[in-house]
């Protein structure tokens, strides 16, 4: 690979790792303490990273303000098709994240507990009941592997157990106006299918 002469070798290790991170998860995240490192590594190397990913169809997309690189493909090739119950859990977590954060300053980490999760779910009536417990694992499962949540409790079935929220939820559900997110919620409560791919996603 020419274009990583004059790397140092585990510069250039660090380079692969990185790659196939974003490949795996779309986002990194500065105020994730696992890919913090990961974060600036890219913004110091971002030339090569773009012209490397740009090879493989990706457009690697950097906001320093949110602290969040994000991968995406525009010709939505490798796109993670998202269960009805995760782009539910997805919109939930962006409204969450914006009510959240009107109340916090700019550095401060927003975090939901599963009580906020329920309480929105039943408050917009999607469903007569909240979504059973391995369903929701799996679908919090499915936001923290694309670096959208991180856990701080691992018991899950307690209403007081908290999710971090990242700012890459910001880019994850891109909307103008939060009522978009309603609106689609909408939707889903008249009725959607089991195997939906919500259009605010990128998570490719």
């Amino acid at each position: 690979m020419d274009f990583l002469e004059g790397m140092l070798q585990r510069d250039k290790d660090e380079f692969t790792r990185i790659c196939n991170r974003l490949l795996a998860n779309c986002f990194v995240c500065r105020k994730n303490e696992t890919s913090r490192r990961d974060f600036y590594f890219i913004l110091q190397h971002r030339e090569k990273f773009s012209g490397y990913l740009s090879v493989l169809g990706y457009r690697l997309e950097i906001n320093e303000e949110y602290g969040v690189v994000q991968l995406t493909n525009p010709q939505n090739y490798n796109r993670y098709n998202m269960k009805l119950f995760e782009s539910i859990l997805l919109l939930i977590l962006r409204i969450l994240y914006d009510e959240k954060k009107r109340e916090l300053s700019a550095s401060d980490e927003v975090i939901v507990n599963m009580g906020d999760i329920h309480e929105k779910f039943l408050s917009l009536k999607i469903r007569d009941k909240m979504m059973d417990k391995t369903t929701l694992r799996n679908a919090v499962s499915t936001m923290r592997r694309f670096q959208l949540v991180e856990v701080l409790d691992r018991e899950l079935a307690n209403e007081d157990s908290r999710l971090i929220v990242y700012d890459s939820i910001l880019m994850a559900v891109r909307v103008e106006d939060i009522r978009q997110a309603y609106e689609k919620l909408e939707n889903y409560r008249k009725g959607g299918r089991e195997n939906e791919e919500t259009d605010e996603s990128e998570a490719d």
